[in-house]
């Protein structure tokens, strides 16, 4: 019997299909085998926890250059830390184009960023100005050099891009093999309900909410359909908030559109109250879309349940409260249009997830893993290396105690940020163990990084793969 460098010994192992109690040998970064009675050189006992693949965030803002010229406060060293610590152990963040600007402007500077990465990544190829020259020369070139994702915007200054422009972004996608990720909100709709509400005084972070209705989410999200639809082109849609959106994604599923969508933390835990807080408090709650009611919450979960939904990431988009920079570097005293919105969670995930969704019974252990580990790699082109537990894959591991009661503190989320929205959280389950390509990078909250360590993931969805 062949002995393994490393033995996860006597836990129960948790897949996207099932549950076992086994055993999980380790050769160097790989997963060499899964059985019983193994043995291995070294062993680390998982009596009394559950085993199950390293989390795949698909949807996190890591070090994205800004078009002012600044700089997302959390690095990738620092994200690795939080994700490590949530046991999240690959990320897809976003390389950044400007109007006006290639895309080779800064996809290089962001590519040298990201080689000091301590986690493994792939990447979102942002998409703000598809000129001809980005479309027909810069798209397939990304693509065949193995980022099989590109992300729009349908709102946001200077981001959002118009139906034509979509199209084309589309167009490209499906000459590349590659998968069109979209932001879905009305960017004119917004635009003229934040105007009524600073002509009536709203300038608090309540307003953002009250700017950025259902209506203007789902709107978009049909219109994402229909030209998606029109060119044959598969998208996925970012950050579901709400069950009414999600209908038009299920109404598109139904009749064999290629759509896939994802919800996040937030929608299930914040409501847009949470913006309505003392003082400035509120801005600690921005984000976009914004979170519903507390009475939606109970839809997303039927949504998940069926399939509709069926990726959970973080959307971390971190922006510190205290100081001149962060959610205040337009100014102390702008209103709610000038506060940058997005809220940090790459920790957060995986425990808020595990105790909302399983502990309560809203998903099973099987459905839980898909949703945060295998359904994302397989989305974007990572598994099976990723987001499965099989001979062959990489060895990046979580163990999980299902029982153990954690109160959410900042300190806990080890990142860059100094808040988190989910502050007195108290969750049921959390990881004591993270293991990323073989390696213990997370023991009992105490993380280790190593700058390099990380490995560029080429997507396998490109037709130049």
């Amino acid at each position: 019997m062949s002995e393994y460098d490393l033995l996860i010994k006597g836990g129960t192992v948790v897949t996207g299909v099932d549950v076992i109690a086994c055993d999980v040998g380790i050769n160097g970064e790989q997963i060499a085998a899964i059985g019983t009675n193994l043995t291995g050189a070294r062993t680390i006992d998982a009596s009394g926890l559950l085993v199950m693949p390293g989390g795949v965030d698909s949807h996190c803002h890591i070090e994205q250059l800004e078009p002012d010229g600044s700089i997302h406060e959390e690095s990738f060293g620092t994200a690795a830390r939080s994700a490590f610590a949530g046991g999240t152990t690959t990320v897809i963040p976003f390389a950044p184009q400007f109007k006006g600007e290639p895309i080779g402007a800064h996809l290089p500077d962001y590519r040298a960023r990201a080689q000091k990465s301590p986690i493994d990544y792939s990447l979102h190829q942002m998409v703000t100005d598809p000129s001809e020259a980005v479309v027909f020369n810069e798209l397939p070139a990304i693509a065949a050099g193995g980022v099989g994702s590109f992300k729009v915007f349908l709102t946001y200054d200077p981001l959002h891009v118009d139906d034509g422009q979509y199209i084309s972004v589309l167009e490209a996608a499906k000459r590349a093999g590659a998968v069109v990720c979209v932001h879905c909100e009305n960017y004119e709709a917004i635009r003229w309900r934040s105007e009524q509400l600073l002509k009536d005084g709203k300038t608090q972070p309540a307003a953002h909410a009250w700017s950025r209705p259902k209506v203007v989410e789902r709107e978009a999200t049909y219109r994402a359909i229909a030209l998606a639809e029109l060119v044959d082109t598969p998208i996925h849609i970012f950050h579901v908030s709400c069950a009414e959106v999600a209908e038009e994604i299920a109404r598109a599923q139904a009749r064999g559109v290629k759509v896939t969508a994802e919800t996040c933390p937030q929608y299930l835990v914040l409501s847009g109250s949470d913006m309505d807080r003392p003082g400035k408090e509120g801005a600690k709650y921005m984000c976009s879309p914004s979170p519903r009611e507390a009475a939606d919450h109970a839809g997303l979960w039927a949504m998940i349940r069926r399939g509709v939904l069926d990726v959970l990431s973080s959307d971390h988009c971190g922006y510190s409260f205290a100081g001149d920079k962060g959610k205040w570097l337009n100014g102390p005293d702008v209103d709610f249009t000038r506060i940058p919105n997005g809220i940090p969670g790459l920790a957060a995930r995986l425990p808020l997830i595990f105790s909302e969704g399983v502990v309560k019974g809203e998903i099973d252990l099987p459905t839980f893993v898909r949703l945060t580990a295998t359904n994302p790699a397989k989305r974007f082109g990572l598994h099976p290396r990723k987001g499965t537990i099989a001979p062959g894959a990489d060895a990046d591991l979580v163990l999980w105690d299902r029982e153990r009661k954690v109160s959410i503190t900042n300190a806990r989320m080890q990142h860059t940020i100094d808040y988190t929205p989910y502050e007195g959280i108290e969750v049921t389950g959390w990881p004591v163990k993270t293991i990323a390509r073989g390696r213990v990078v997370m023991e009992d909250d105490e993380v280790t990084t190593e700058d390099g360590r990380g490995l560029f993931l080429k997507s396998a969805r490109t037709s130049a793969n």
